[in-house]
């Protein structure tokens, strides 16, 4: 082979690499986060990351003994990045008054309290919701949550599109603190 042939052959090499590696090569990795999902009994958190997952929320089996549970949800906070925070806006008072209480608890907790958290107000498609609003004022979230990262977002299971915006805007969030990591 001619030293001309070589050439041609390592350049056309060179640019198959180039093309493969910027320019038609995978996306680039998409950062993972570690979510905890907490929420009580019946708020729909399997149901909607099913959803969300392009899976059947037929064949979702609520957890049995889930308020029994509720006290080791702290064993799974290590290592978190974020929290998604699942509630029933169409729930009865005292459901709501617990949730209320759980989130509170949670958004103080040590090892969640400086982390993004993604409140879901689900079942808005039932007749009793309650709007963002109300829930944002019955939970107390502006004063509780001030100097905190968080959404509050209404959905249900019949609204795909507004489940993965809200998910969109946690992920700018956990970018945002990943951002600010690389800065210090």
């Amino acid at each position: 082979m001619s030293d001309l042939r070589i050439t041609e052959a390592f350049l056309y090499m060179d640019y198959l690499c180039f093309r493969a590696l910027c320019c038609k090569g995978p996306p680039p990795a998409r950062p993972e986060y570690d979510l905890v999902c907490i929420g009580l009994t019946g708020s729909g958190k399997t149901s909607l990351l099913s959803k969300l997952c392009s899976e059947s929320p037929e064949n979702v089996v609520s957890t049995t003994g889930a308020d029994n549970i509720r006290k080791y949800w702290s064993r799974y906070y290590q290592g978190s990045q974020g929290v998604i925070f699942v509630l029933d806006s169409a729930s009865s008072e005292d459901d709501l008054e617990t949730a209320r209480n759980e989130l509170h608890s949670a958004l103080q907790h040590p090892q969640l309290c400086t982390l993004p958290f993604l409140i879901l107000a689900n079942h808005q498609d039932k007749p009793a919701a309650r709007s963002v609003q109300e829930v944002k004022k019955y939970f107390e979230l502006e004063p509780l949550a001030r100097g905190k990262r968080w959404i509050l977002q209404p959905c249900s299971l019949d609204d795909t599109d507004a489940l993965k915006d809200s998910f969109s805007q946690l992920i700018h969030l956990l970018e945002e603190k990943d951002h600010d990591a690389v800065r210090m």
